[in-house]
């Protein structure tokens, strides 16, 4: 998280009882920082989203204040609060009968702007979530969930807004297409640096999106509001210690970094002979992994796609995640871990054992 950044959203007291008498959200206290993302998570009922939607005013808050920028939410008009707050939902939202383009434009066309400079800017962003132009006279029902997805997220910063709220926005896709819109949000928030409110239930999708996580628990109360790598490494309570879960240590590993040491690895072009007796790691012409050549392969003819078993997962060195550089050799079918640069580029292996005494180094210096 960025130190010393202004105070985007700020609830004070806020507590939530509907008219059953059901609290909930119970005098919640929390700072969202300028410019970063920050996670609700926690079970079913415990009031994430309804924390998320008194934001918008969406759901309006029985008591306390929540103040954007330092003015309070309930001074003025709410439809004007909500056209200046972006807001992605599950199954994206999207108006059936509007075109691509059309959908990403709505706020733009609702806030004044004109038709063909609204349809301007949605096609820059069709472009900035990777989708290609020849959606853009396509409808929601012609594309594929993933896709709808980010349609939503382009509508949702159509029109710039400084904050984000995102209401479990993936959880209704495929768990490899929600992997790759979780890489998509990260690379945007890099390059848009909004203040981003996101709810999931997902503790994984909590921490590997979280610059802060902030857990509730049933009934509305926050539990925990920390950075990612200090709750898994000290859960507040049991709670929080059972709701992060038995792989929490693990978890916590893509929080500490350190150097290590690559050995070497044994690579062959796709298209060559293949060589003879032991793992070898196929790249193509800009050194990048293409796969494995199992150690029984034999064959006098060229090494080709079909020929590769699946290589796991890769080590960025520039990332120095010790969490990445075990699951790259854990799931190697060779047990040797793939080492690669920013440009994913082989440079080398890492073994299991030596990050576990990485590992072991970073806990004694933090212990020292």
């Amino acid at each position: 998280m960025n130190q010393g950044v202004s105070r985007m959203i700020e609830f004070r007291g806020v507590t939530k009882r509907f008219p059953d008498g059901t609290v909930a959200v119970d005098s919640l206290d929390l700072t969202v920082d300028d410019g970063g993302i920050t996670v609700f998570v926690g079970p079913s009922g415990c009031g994430k989203t309804t924390s998320l939607r008194m934001i918008n005013r969406m759901v309006e808050p029985t008591s306390g204040t929540i103040h954007i920028d330092g003015t309070d939410i309930m001074a003025g008009d709410p439809a004007k609060l909500r056209r200046g707050i972006g807001y992605v939902i599950q199954q994206a939202g999207l108006f059936p009968h509007r075109t691509i383009l059309d959908n990403i434009a709505t706020v733009p066309i609702l806030l004044g702007w004109d038709k063909a400079k609204a349809r301007r800017r949605a096609a820059e962003l069709m472009e900035i979530v990777g989708l290609v132009p020849e959606m853009a006279r396509r409808y929601p029902a012609q594309l594929s969930g993933g896709q709808q997805q980010r349609v939503g997220v382009a509508r949702a910063l159509a029109a710039d807004p400084p904050v984000l709220l995102m209401d479990e926005p993936f959880s209704a896709v495929d768990p490899v297409v929600r992997e790759s819109l979780q890489d998509e949000l990260l690379r945007l928030q890099a390059e848009l640096g909004k203040t981003i409110v996101f709810v999931t239930h997902d503790i994984d999708e909590a921490v590997k999106l979280g610059d802060r996580v902030a857990v509730f628990r049933t009934g509305g109360i926050l539990a925990q509001y920390d950075e990612p790598g200090r709750l898994l490494a000290r859960p507040a309570d049991d709670f929080v210690d059972g709701f992060v879960g038995r792989d929490r240590g693990y978890r916590g590993l893509g929080f500490l970094s350190d150097e290590l040491p690559l050995g070497t690895l044994a690579t062959t072009p796709l298209g060559a002979a293949a060589p003879d007796g032991a793992w070898t790691l196929v790249v193509d012409d800009e050194q990048r992994p293409q796969g494995w050549l199992a150690a029984r392969h034999r064959t006098d003819a060229p090494v080709t796609a079909e020929h590769l078993v699946p290589g796991g997962s890769l080590y960025d060195v520039t990332s120095g995640s010790l969490r990445s550089a075990l699951d790259a050799a854990l799931s190697s079918p060779s047990g040797q871990g793939v080492a690669v640069d920013a440009d994913g580029r082989v440079v080398g292996s890492v073994s299991a054992d030596d990050v576990l005494a990485a590992l072991a180094s970073v806990r004694a210096q933090e212990a020292a």
